[in-house]
Formats: C-alpha cells, structure tokens, sequence
C-alpha cells in the first residue's frame, strides 16, 4: 500500500511559481504510478499530472506549465508548478493512479490575481 506525505503549498500571486513534494513510504510507492490530484471547493478531484516509470502524463488545464518528476532514490515525486492562475486555488493531493482509498492531508494552494 502506498502512503504518502504532501507539502510544499503557500499562497502566491498569479504567474508565480511552487514546488510541491510527496514524499512516499512502503514498498510499492517506488513501483506504483503517481498522480498528483486537486480539489477546489465545490468541485470534484481531479487528476492533474501522473509519473510512471518512464511516462507522464497531463491534464490539458495545466499542460505546459506543471512539470511531475520523481527522485526515485529518496521516494519523492514533485509537481513543479509554474506560471501559477486563480484557477489553480486548490488542495493538491497525491496518490497512486489510480488512487488507492485512503489520501494523504494533501497541501494548501492559493493562487490570488
């Protein structure tokens, strides 16, 4: 089972930058596909970048601006996200793709105009 670790959130303004980390524990996280996922209020989850071993993949609201990479060695996988938009405000979660039951506390991201 996979278990996992969110941070790396903050407020910021809109065309700025943040890093987020998901650091992962248990003998699957290094094998599993990894997908980071946000919630905005009153909307559903939803998937927003994954990284297999030698695949990502990206949803087309943030293509070209978020980046999903993995430091295999230490079980971290990190979403760089750049050129951040109001649209983006929302709690950001990994998870396996496609998600086990039980989430992380995910981590904060507040993007204002």
């Amino acid at each position: 089972q996979v278990q996992v670790v969110e941070s790396g959130g903050g407020s910021v303004q809109a065309g700025e930058s943040l890093r987020l980390s998901c650091a992962g524990s248990g003998r699957s996280f290094s094998r599993s596909r990894i997908g980071w996922f946000r919630q905005a209020p009153g909307k559903e989850r939803e998937l927003v970048a994954a990284i297999s071993w030698i695949q990502t993949a990206y949803a087309d609201s943030v293509k070209d601006r978020f980046i999903i990479s993995r430091d295999s060695g230490q079980n971290i996988v990190f979403l760089q996200m750049n050129n951040l938009k109001p649209e983006d405000t929302a709690v950001y979660y990994c998870n396996s793709d496609p998600p086990q039951p039980s989430w992380g506390p995910g981590t904060q991201v507040t993007v204002s105009s």
